[in-house]
């Protein structure tokens, strides 16, 4: 009865919460991708910053077809792109290290989003987004602003809410050649992207309550 008693005032005080869920990926397909390597390092600073559960993902496990309207009419959601949704759908925030092509986001990870907007009813569908906190970064040559403006815009056209802070480094600078973050600078800089994950932000008031 004690132990009952004590449990329901930790809850009702706050200091019992449930595990906080980060789904983590790169936008890029490539083995050697610095996009890969920025999400690796990423999930490794939100695994050291607190009591989160961290998925990190590659999107070369989940082979997706193009997104067509026929094929879906005709054979439904396809495996692998269930399979993303559904890591999207449990996860509380999600990271996504975009490399920038041509100015804007990669074909992989727009076909990501695409998958990911519709329902397995073959209904568009925003559940995966809404609701949810997004933190995104870049490794490109370019520094990548151009293709991080875009992946923004789509998601927040989407019901998602991306986080101010972005982290944008130039190839591989801040990283040895083994792929491991060095640069301890850098390391400040996700810090403070993901701890904007779970900080009030009054530009989503739908994720404030």
């Amino acid at each position: 009865m004690l132990k009952w008693i004590l449990g329901a005032f930790l809850a009702v005080s706050g200091m019992v919460s449930a595990e906080t869920k980060i789904l983590v990926f790169a936008g890029s397909t490539r083995e050697d991708s610095m996009n890969k390597k920025l999400a690796r390092a990423a999930s490794e600073v939100a695994q050291q910053m607190g009591d989160y559960k961290v998925t990190l993902i590659d999107l070369r496990e989940y082979p997706i077809p193009l997104y067509d309207g026929d094929v879906e009419a005709k054979y439904g959601m396809p495996e692998n792109a269930k399979k993303i949704r559904r890591l999207m759908l449990q996860s509380d925030a999600i990271i996504i290290a975009s490399p920038e092509y041509n100015g804007s986001i990669s074909g992989a990870l727009k076909n990501v989003i695409d998958w990911a907007s519709r329902n397995e009813n073959g209904q568009a569908s925003r559940d995966a987004f809404k609701g949810k906190r997004f933190a995104i970064m870049t490794a490109a040559p370019s520094g990548g602003a151009s293709g991080l403006s875009h992946l923004r815009s789509i998601i927040q056209r989407i019901g998602g809410c991306v986080v101010k802070k972005e982290v944008s480094i130039k190839n591989d600078q801040g990283f040895n050649a083994q792929g491991q973050i060095v640069d301890a600078a850098l390391k400040g800089e996700l810090k403070e992207e993901i701890q904007q994950l779970f900080s009030q932000m009054p530009e989503c008031p739908w994720l404030a309550n």
